[in-house]
């Protein structure tokens, strides 16, 4: 029973997670839209951004707490046969530095340094959609 409700949490976190992961980039791509002398707009949106990292910072934690849980407590990947848990593990790790480099794009827009195109960040903002097809993937099919 433990197990199972480790499991449905750790699954409704990562998705919470992943949501703030696929909406975030999206406020970027309206950021690097924002014509100049559009202050209040850009105001508002930059507002937007810091909340939703907060949130998702927030949400993060107990996604790789309960996951890790999984990992060590519950054993899960461990084994022969288990290379899945691996290359899942390098997933998880790439998302992290996704949620980081948000980070880090953020801080650039509030300092008014940022000199990327909307163009850029519509591409950017797919990457966490191939992180989750490819950790959905390793979790349920287990291919190696």
């Amino acid at each position: 029973m433990a197990y199972l409700l480790v499991k449905s949490f750790h699954i409704v976190f990562v998705a919470s997670w992943f949501a703030g992961l696929f909406y975030l980039p999206r406020i970027f791509v309206n950021l690097a839209m924002v014509p100049q002398g559009s202050d209040a707009e850009r105001a508002r949106l930059l507002l937007m951004c810091r909340k939703l990292l907060r949130f998702m910072t927030l949400i993060a934690a107990p996604a790789l707490g309960l996951g890790i849980w999984l990992w060590v407590g519950f054993g899960i990947g461990w084994g022969p046969g288990n290379a899945w848990m691996h290359a899942k593990l390098g997933v998880v790790v790439l998302a992290v530095g996704y949620h980081h480099a948000c980070g880090v794009i953020l801080k650039k827009f509030e300092a008014n340094a940022m000199t990327r195109s909307h163009v850029w960040f519509r591409w950017f903002n797919e990457a966490p959609v191939l992180m989750m097809v490819a950790a959905v993937i390793l979790v349920v099919v287990k291919p190696f």
